[in-house]
């Protein structure tokens, strides 16, 4: 049999296999095919970096009525904090704190933080005195907001505190302030002058809504003290310059911390008591006197926790009234003494 020879530059033939070759043939022409085809649809991506948002501009939104803007941008797996990419943008997430610290989630915006606006604002609640509580009257809270321990430096207006102070024994202070305008009239304004010339028999029978305004002891006690209050005005230029001496000018600060601290009565109010009542005041008790006191400025009874302690002691420290009185008293050489 001759021996097939190869010609140079021919095509090596594959071997026969058992099933032809054909099929070999046709298999491997179409997987040279597909790979050709493959590398000729691959091309090179080009890559686009997007710059990503900066959560500290995010936080520079000015928010106002005392409301801080805190972002966060973290990348955790929690969708309602931090940044979170969705849909090809990264949503920043940032919390509002109002000024009582409530936190609240602003909107979600894409490359930016766009702040609630606070419709309402919510004032910080003050802490006043202990006996001043949510169901005080609106009276009484203004009463002790804007009068009660504020130091008092005019005759008129001292005369007034002491005769609510006598009524105190009876009535409370609500029910004083609520009648405050009726005191006024049947009392001509609290001027001592005035109130020492009225008719004791004309005013013990005078009804008001048809009872008497205090018991016949209490106003007939009130017209003495008025005639008692312009001796002392004789004697020492003032109501106002008797009662400040008493406290070396300066409010006593107590300094107390809790209402139960607070008490009836003092030594200093036993003292001054017993002076005025040697002067000829009546229903005048040291209970009445430090309730005077009290209310008169001269001691500053509001606890420590209370917003009007510090206030009290800021008005006294701005006034220049008692350092005046200081100086009027070395020039004058007023050595005169409580009896």
């Amino acid at each position: 049999m001759p021996v097939a020879t190869e010609k140079p530059g021919t095509e090596t033939r594959s071997i026969l296999a058992p099933t032809g070759n054909r099929v070999r043939l046709f298999e491997e022409h179409k997987r040279k095919k597909e790979t050709t085809t493959t590398k000729s649809s691959e091309k090179p991506k080009k890559v686009i970096s997007r710059p990503s948002p900066k959560p500290a501009a995010a936080a520079a939104t000015v928010v106002r009525c005392n409301v801080s803007a805190d972002s966060s941008s973290d990348s955790s797996s929690s969708s309602s904090s931090g940044s979170n990419v969705k849909s090809g943008k990264t949503m920043v997430s940032t919390r509002i704190k109002n000024c009582n610290g409530v936190v609240k989630a602003a909107k979600i915006v894409s490359h930016g933080v766009e702040a609630l606006t606070l419709t309402t604002a919510f004032p910080i609640p003050v802490k006043r005195c202990d006996w001043i509580t949510p169901n005080s009257e609106s009276l009484y809270t203004c009463f002790h907001d804007e009068e009660w321990g504020v130091p008092v430096h005019d005759d008129v207006k001292l005369f007034e505190l002491l005769v609510l102070s006598q009524a105190l024994a009876e009535l409370s202070w609500p029910v004083i302030l609520n009648k405050r305008g009726v005191f006024r009239k049947v009392f001509h304004d609290f001027d001592p002058t005035s109130v020492a010339n009225l008719n004791e028999e004309k005013l013990v029978s005078m009804r008001v809504h048809g009872s008497t305004l205090l018991s016949e002891p209490k106003l007939r006690a009130i017209i003495e003290n008025a005639k008692q209050l312009l001796k002392i005005q004789q004697e020492f230029g003032s109501f106002s310059s008797y009662c400040w001496r008493l406290v070396n000018h300066k409010p006593i600060k107590s300094g107390f911390r809790y209402a139960r601290q607070v008490p009836a009565k003092t030594p200093k109010s036993e003292l001054i008591s017993k002076d005025l009542m040697q002067r000829g005041f009546r229903c005048i008790g040291p209970t009445v006197v430090y309730s005077f006191m009290q209310v008169a400025g001269l001691v500053n009874d509001h606890l420590v926790t209370c917003f009007r302690y510090n206030e009290c002691i800021h008005t006294v420290e701005n006034d220049p009234r008692p350092s005046q009185l200081d100086e009027s008293r070395s020039t004058t050489g007023d050595n005169r003494h409580i009896r």
